[in-house]
């Protein structure tokens, strides 16, 4: 069984989407010492911002008008979806940038989808956790209500798309500390962090079984 592990934060040692993954992967890893694993940093080792239109390009031109970048495009497209679909358990850490993903995973997503053949769910009936976090506040009858335009096209793109067997955890408020005007949401951001970090547990733990 092979672990696909994605992750795209730009926080470095900083990032609460990388440290809620770590704690899953922390309990897969304890129950499942010998899975294979295959990461990817999507903003540490960002994908090539024009391997997309290339790949489209080129496959929709014949194979002897290729150029190296179209060959290289087709390659990378292929790799991505053969991860994918390789995976038998996954966790994406995906954290919500600008009110959308960021595009690290967006040029990841489209990579995949060219990558494989048409309508191919990827990630059918696979294990995913996916991790997700927001600097503020995005609920109910929150000013920012209806802004997170990142965690419905997720589930579009990995449930109804790939067909994942999807868990989310998502943790709010990490700006809470940083950005002084969240200073009086210090109690609710200390709780959602606690309730992340359990699900992350929880989580892991299910993933390894």
């Amino acid at each position: 069984m092979t672990l696909l592990r994605i992750d795209s934060s730009i926080q470095g040692p900083n990032s609460a989407s990388t440290a809620l993954a770590d704690r899953v992967f922390a309990e897969f890893r304890a129950a499942q010492p010998d899975a294979g694993v295959v990461t990817r940093h999507l903003a540490q080792q960002p994908l090539p911002s024009d391997a997309w239109q290339n790949a489209i390009a080129a496959a929709h031109t014949p194979e002897d008008r290729h150029s190296d970048a179209d060959r290289a495009a087709l390659a990378l497209a292929a790799e991505i979806a053969g991860e994918l679909r390789g995976a038998g358990k996954a966790i994406l850490a995906l954290p919500l940038y600008n009110w959308g993903v960021s595009q690290h995973v967006k040029t990841w997503i489209d990579l995949a989808i060219i990558g494989a053949p048409q309508g191919e769910a990827l990630l059918e009936g696979t294990p995913t956790v996916l991790v997700t976090t927001r600097g503020g506040a995005y609920g109910p009858g929150t000013p920012k209500e209806g802004w997170d335009h990142n965690l419905d096209y997720l589930r579009r793109i990995l449930v109804d798309v790939w067909g994942a067997d999807l868990t989310v955890i998502e943790r709010e408020f990490t700006l809470v500390g940083v950005n002084p005007a969240l200073d009086r949401f210090s109690e609710q951001a200390a709780q959602m962090k606690r309730d992340a970090e359990e699900a992350a547990v929880k989580a892991g733990r299910a993933l390894a079984a």
